[in-house]
């Protein structure tokens, strides 16, 4: 490589970009093969100059290669021939084999000092029936700096040949088109037809027009070739030491530039995800308020039942107190005990009972309604879950753990709190609260026939008030009607009090209840909720890295481009 203070501070700072951009890979979790990239573009740098040859494995590489060099290096055949990639560079031993840290490439030396600082690579041909062969050759690709790309004449630029060069696009990688088996052309107006077409073809995929050469290496075997000639003139300008420098520090920048698109893609694929995992937790809210306003008003018609019971019982106690205190019924107002029966049994009459059932009816629908609930975030979630192809990444896995968790939270709810558990204890939180209420209940009681209890001892307290104030005087006579009048407006008082008491401790076990099950729901979420608003600063801080990254590498690709590199044809003899 030419060595220079330019080229010094340039490989310095494309150094610098390199590291950066691994750090940015290993940090934001990248696949493996990605970040294995990154460091081959690294360790790049330091290797020699590769010219790396590939084309279908029809297309006559080896014998290619072997007209190239002038020298039978590599064996030749119409078979693919090539199972490995051989690595060929000047050295004294001729056919010398070494081993390489990759049990798929070979390093092989020959006395060709025309490779002097050059490596030149020999691919396993493309669109081969052992799979494996290509994949070597696509797995090599990054690598190159310079790429010959040979295609036949007398099948050029196939489709798979294009899906091929699109990979060299891919990557920036420099390309030289070579048409192999020119000979089989017999006139200038084919040959041109031929060039047109890979032109064209390699155009529409590189977006530049690329030199074109058609050759013979059979010819140039049997005694020389005017297309090899126009191609070792073109190699001859493209490895001078100032273009061979240019490209060996452009082919990791090229590199990186795929390296920072497909992060690009990733980020922008796991923003997708993100606002979609927003959207779950914004559902989940959403669904949890819907819950509430329905539990709300599966409440308002519970208890305008229960308040029905009571207006029924307020009706029954208003026509027992007209009918038992008036002037008629003085023998039956001496009687305190069979008056205070008479009440129970007419007034009160199965009130507890209603109470009861009407409890035990509110306490089962709450239950329903709340177990329904967690099955439908289960059910929400279960559909939300990654699916198999989602690429495996740190983010993959951790989002799908976390989604798993919501999930399972619901499932495990639903499988340790059965719906009589779940009424039980509801049934006693109401029960403790209303002996705190109004005191003194015996415990074993049900909550109606507790409440029904202090209905009837409640309403009868003016009872006593009125029995305390009759007499068989003119006194009592005269009051009766005033007695009469002040048992109305105690009932009124005693029943608005028993349905502000009643009203008041229902909803206060429904909100016990309803946040106990937000809570599940809270703790179930908040890690996942943690986890998104953790992703959402790991990817902008991503995107901002790499925009600096990116115009890192434009302004670096800029300068390494205006390094002094000689003009090339843009075609080649016609051989």
């Amino acid at each position: 490589m030419l060595v220079s203070s330019r080229v010094q501070d340039l490989l310095g700072r494309e150094r610098a970009l390199l590291g950066d951009v691994l750090g940015l890979l290993v940090g934001q979790g990248a696949p493996p093969d990605v970040v294995e990239g990154a460091r081959v573009a690294v360790r790049a740098l330091d290797e020699a100059f590769l010219l790396v040859v590939v084309g279908e494995f029809n297309a006559g590489k080896s014998s290619f290669v072997n007209a190239l060099l002038g020298a039978s290096v590599l064996p030749e055949g119409v078979t693919p021939t090539t199972d490995r990639i051989y690595v060929l560079v000047n050295g004294e031993v001729p056919g010398q084999m070494e081993a390489t840290r990759d049990p798929f490439v070979s390093r092989l030396t020959y006395p060709l000092p025309s490779l002097e600082g050059v490596a030149l690579v020999d691919t396993p041909g493309t669109n081969a029936i052992v799979r494996q062969h290509q994949a070597l050759t696509e797995g090599f690709l990054p690598r190159a700096d310079l790429v010959l790309f040979l295609t036949s004449a007398d099948r050029p630029f196939t489709e798979s040949e294009r899906q091929f060069l699109s990979l060299a696009a891919r990557w920036g990688r420099s390309v030289i088109m070579v048409v192999n088996k020119a000979d089989l052309l017999e006139t200038p107006e084919q040959k041109a037809q031929v060039r047109e077409f890979v032109e064209a073809g390699a155009r529409g995929v590189l977006g530049l027009t690329p030199p074109v050469l058609l050759i013979s290496a059979r010819a140039e075997q049997r005694g020389g070739d005017v297309g090899f000639h126009a191609l070792r003139e073109v190699l001859r300008m493209r490895l001078s030491e100032v273009e061979r420098t240019r490209l060996k520090l452009l082919s990791p920048l090229g590199t990186v530039s795929e390296l920072l698109a497909g992060e690009e893609a990733r980020g922008v694929a796991s923003r997708q995800t993100l606002a979609e995992d927003l959207g779950v937790l914004r559902e989940l809210e959403a669904r949890q308020l819907a819950h509430q306003e329905s539990t709300l008003g599966e409440l308002d018609g519970q208890l305008n039942r229960v308040n029905r019971l009571l207006s029924e019982f307020e009706v029954r106690a208003d026509r027992f107190i007209d009918e038992k205190l008036r002037f008629g019924n003085l023998r039956g107002l001496l009687n305190g005990r069979e008056l205070e029966e008479a009440f129970r049994r007419e007034a009160v009459a199965e009130l507890p009972d209603a109470i009861d059932r009407q409890f035990g009816t509110m306490i089962d629908r709450f239950v329903e309604v709340n177990l329904g609930f967690w099955e439908d975030v289960q059910v929400f979630l279960a559909r939300r879950q990654p699916e198999s192809a989602v690429a495996r990444t740190r983010f993959s896995y951790d989002r799908a753990a976390l989604l798993e968790g919501i999930a399972g939270s619901a499932q495990q709810h639903l499988q340790a709190t059965t719906q009589t558990e779940l009424a039980r204890q509801l049934s006693r939180d109401a029960e403790d609260a209303m002996k705190g209420a109004v005191g003194g209940l015996a415990g074993g009681l049900g909550i109606g026939a507790g409440l029904g209890a202090l209905i009837g001892a409640s309403a009868l307290d003016f009872t006593g008030g009125i029995l305390a104030g009759l007499t068989l005087g003119s006194l009592g006579l005269f009051v009766l009607p005033n007695k009469r009048l002040q048992a109305h407006r105690q009932l009124r008082e005693k029943v608005a009090a028993l349905r502000e008491a009643l009203e008041r401790i229902v909803r206060s076990e429904y909100g016990r209840e309803q946040e106990r099950a937000d809570t599940r729901l809270r703790d179930a979420v908040r890690p996942f909720t943690q986890f998104t608003a953790q992703e959402q600063t790991r990817l902008n801080e991503a995107e901002r890295k790499l925009t600096a990254l990116q115009a890192e590498l434009d302004g670096l690709r800029t300068e390494v481009g205006a390094l002094s590199a000689p003009p090339l044809p843009s075609g080649g003899a016609t051989g």
